[in-house]
Parts: structure tokens; sequence; C-alpha cells
């Protein structure tokens, strides 16, 4: 049913078309005219300055046009890798019959200094190639041109990740140029087992979408299902990898993620090597990763480059976090509402006095300051570097403070509510830590009506959810439910890595097996 729902939101074929412009027809095919073939591409693509069309004679015989966009392409390797050796006839062919039926052959093979070149007679497709950033090479006489595929489009160089900062490990992230991506892929999987795939998806935009897994690993069913989803996707233009997510996701009202974002190739690596399938589009930095669990998002590829008792560590503390920024304002307005006899006696009348002057409830109070910081975050992310870090401090202290001394806040409610705010930073996925700020208010509301039984039922319907959620076919909070004994080696804590020699069972691997056999540690220190 699920499903069902989601192919609903995707924008069917009977859509109307977002470019009302002159359209190739998409069944046309070239005139062996070269002023008919031209005025027919111009006519396509409309008047653009960029559109940079040049006329010449192949070896000095047939008359021939380049057409390309400026922006879009190396004019240098043109000059030098096409129109050189097109103008002038090559030593080694000027003894032999330049004929119009063997010269197309005569150019791919043997005189362009280019390895992607190809013949194309159909109209549409070529007006799509040129728009792309390939150059056509269109001959008088001849049906067909020749694409060859010069893009280069300007990109910034590879640096370190922003969003996914490490101590351990390595300091590459994904850019925004998808043949860059999957290099760095390459770069770490040189096996034939990895396999890329690619469709255009978006009307106006024809973004180039990737989904990569390696054979023999990943399941055939999640590889058809992911091809399936991105297949049905009908839409005008997809701008990044969120567009997709919003198609592909199993369920689009829950709070939380069923994908999971990284910009991190090697922790994209580490994911297609247990079975999973990663997305990729051109033009954005990030990759998708697909099934998850929700384990995944409180996991960090550090967690895996140190020693496990390290790891073990940093993990409980991130777990702590992350119940913490999610239960104590509910826990504290369920303490001072409620249940004040939960607290010490000398801590009770602290907090009593502190709260004297404020004229409203303890949830309203926490409401409030939440709201509060909420804002202030978000205004913190919009502003330049220079200027976020210094308003996120002088805004804390100044806010915090001057709402004590107004009494629009007690001291100890301004210090749970920071306290909070820390906790949900030691999330490290972005999105998971976004859920647990929005399930934040409810979880207080409920402890404002019912106390501590409001914060016992929230939780119990966050869970019940989480239960119910699947990614691809995989239970959201698997290896816990359905309990699994190796994959819960990998949840709160870390087990050291030679005790983990089967991938995940939840992700039903066409092949478990990532050690060759179990090592017994105990025998290193007899040897």
């Amino acid at each position: 049913m699920k499903r069902k729902r989601a192919k609903k939101r995707d924008i069917g074929k009977d859509a109307a078309p977002f470019n009302k412009g002159v359209k190739a027809d998409s069944d046309a095919i070239l005139s062996p005219s070269l002023d008919d073939t031209v005025s027919g591409i111009k006519q396509a693509l409309g008047d653009n300055d960029d559109l940079i069309m040049k006329y010449f004679k192949v070896f000095g015989q047939y008359e021939a046009a380049i057409m390309y966009f400026s922006n879009l392409v190396n004019q240098d390797s043109i000059n030098h890798d096409i129109l050189k050796p097109l103008m002038y006839v090559p030593d080694h062919l000027k003894d032999r019959n330049r004929s119009l039926d063997q010269i197309t052959d005569m150019i791919i093979k043997e005189t362009i200094y280019h390895s992607q070149a190809k013949l194309e007679w159909n109209m549409e497709k070529l007006i799509e190639y040129i728009l792309c950033g390939e150059t056509l090479l269109i001959i008088d006489g001849i049906k067909e041109a020749i694409r060859i595929g010069t893009r280069n489009v300007e990109k910034r160089a590879i640096s370190q990740p922003e969003t996914e900062q490490i101590i351990l490990g390595p300091r590459e992230g994904f850019i925004e140029n998808i043949q860059t991506n999957l290099a760095l892929l390459r770069y770490r999987l040189p096996t034939p087992d990895f396999q890329v795939r690619t469709m255009k998806i978006g009307r106006l935009t024809k973004s180039t979408v990737a989904y990569c897994y390696l054979k023999g690993i990943a399941s055939e069913t999640v590889i058809q299902e992911v091809e399936k989803r991105l297949s049905e996707i009908d839409i005008d233009a997809i701008m990044d990898v969120g567009y997709l997510e919003q198609f592909i996701e199993d369920n689009p009202f829950s709070p939380f993620p069923q994908i999971q974002s990284t910009e991190r190739p090697d922790k994209t690596v580490a994911n297609l090597a247990e079975g999973r399938v990663a997305i990729f589009v051109d033009g954005s930095p990030f990759a998708l990763l697909v099934p998850v669990v929700f384990n995944q998002f409180y996991q960090t590829a550090e967690d895996y480059s140190s020693r496990f008792l390290m790891g073990s560590f940093v993990r409980l503390a991130r777990m702590l976090a992350l119940v913490f920024s999610l239960v104590f304002p509910a826990l504290y307005v369920s303490f001072i509402s409620f249940n004040p006899e939960l607290l010490p006696t000398e801590f009770a009348i602290a907090v009593a006095g502190g709260r004297a002057g404020v004229p409203y409830p303890a949830v309203v109070e926490v409401l409030i300051i939440e709201v509060a910081m909420e804002v202030l975050r978000e205004a913190t992310v919009r502003l330049p570097k220079q200027v976020g870090g210094a308003l996120s401090i002088v805004g804390v202290l100044v806010v915090g403070q001057a709402a004590v001394e107004a009494g629009l806040a007690s001291p100890i409610t301004v210090v749970a509510i920071a306290l909070t705010t820390i906790g949900s930073f030691a999330t490290p996925a972005y999105s998971a830590a976004f859920a647990l700020r929005m399930l934040r208010f409810p979880i207080m509301i409920l402890a404002g009506i019912f106390g501590l039984y409001g914060v016992v039922i929230g939780i119990i319907f966050i869970f019940n959810h989480m239960l119910s959620l699947k990614s691809f076919g995989v239970p959201y909070m698997a290896p816990v439910s359905p309990e699994n004994y190796q994959g819960l080696k990998d949840v709160i804590f870390r087990a050291p890595l030679w005790s983990m020699p089967k991938r995940p069972a939840f992700l039903n691997p066409a092949n478990r097996s990532r050690l060759s056999k179990d090592i017994n540690r105990s025998e290193f220190g007899n040897e």
C-alpha cells in the first residue's frame, strides 16, 4: 500500500510538458543537406549567443560545420584535436581515396584525436547531445552527424566533507561532478564487481542519475526495486539527490529518514561492501544509500577507523546524547509540573525559587525557549561563517541572560534547553537529528498535559512507528527487531572487526561472508 501511495505522487506521463518551445520530432532524421541540418538545429535551440557554429572544409574538399555551446566545452581541445586535423589532410591519408561514403569512417578512426566520437542520425538526440556539452560535426551530403564528447564544465576541487567531520579517516569528499564522484569510488573499488547504471531524469534538466552496487553482494531484489522506483519518476527538473529521496522513500509522512545521504566516498564504499546501493545525481555532492536502518544514523566512519574499545565508548556516548536530546525537556516539564517529589528536596526548592517570577507554566516556558533556540540555530546556519560563529555565542549569552532577568524563563530552564541543544549536535546525521528536534515538541506537550505518563505514551508511539517503517523492504529497526545476533554486534557497541565475519543478514546479501574464515585472536598471543 505504501508504494501505491508513493506512486500516485509521481508526475505521470499525462502531465503537460514544461518546454513549450520548438522541439525536434523524436523520429526526425538528418537531412543530407548541410544548410537544412544546421537551420533545423538552430531553430530547435533558439537564438543563443553562446551557440558557436563554424563552417569549414574537411580535408579541403567537403563542406562541413561544427556546432557547440562555448561555455560547456574546452575550446582549445576543439581547435587542436578536431579542427586542425580535419582542415589539413594527414600524411597517412594523402595517397588514399577519400570518397564521401568513406569520410566518416576515416574521421572517427584515423583523423580526430578524441576517443569519444560516434555517429548519430536522430535529430532529437543530437540536440540533447549538444545541450549536454558535446560537439556536433555535420558534413554536407551525409545523413549522419558525428558527435564528439568534448564536455568540460568547471568544477571545484575535492575537499574535506563539510557535514561529516571526523578525526581519523580519509579527508576526501564528493563534489558536484558525477564523473569525479564515480571515479572516487572506482579508485577504492578496483574490481569488476563494481557496477554503475545510469539514466536520465528530468524533462528540462535531463539530469544524469547513477546507481551503483557490487555485483554478487547486493540483493537483486533491492537493485530491481531501486531501478523501478527511479524509472517511475517523471518531473521537469532534478536539482539534487533530495528530489529523488522524496520520490523513492517508503513513507513520506514519517519524520524519520528512510534513506541516508553522505558526502564521504569511504562511507559509501563501506555501505556498498555490505550490500547497499548508492544513488548519485549529476550536480549534487551527496550520495543516497539504500536500504538503511535506524542505527546507521548515529554511526560514523570514524567508529571503524579507531580501535573497537574507543569506537564503542564514543558510540555509547553518542547514543546517550541522542536519547538525552529527545526526552530531557519533556522529563524536566513532567518533574517540575507533576512530580516534584521525584527530585531531591534541596534541588526542588532551588528550582521553585528560580521559577518564582515566571508567570506561566513550565511547559509554556520550555516551548518558548525551545522555539527561540531553533530560530537562533536557523539564523546561525544561514549567515556567513565569519558572522555566524559570533552570533551563535552572543545570541545564546545575551538572549539567555535577558530572558532570565526579564522573568521570561528561569535559569534552570535555560540550562536544560542548552544541554538538550548540545546533545542534539552529537547526532552525526543531520536528517536524524532534525527528526529528533521535531519530536521533542509533541513529547513536551504530552508531558505538560499528562506528566510522566505523557512522556511514556510519546515514547511508545515513536517506537511503534519506527517498528512499522521499512526501507526498500528492510525493517527499519533491524537487527534489533527482527533480532539478529550478528547484527547486534554493531548496534550500541561495536564488536572487533575480526569478530564480525558476516555481512548484515537483514540486507539479504547474495554473499554473506566478508572474512575468509573466523579469526581466533587468542592464537596471536601464542605465536
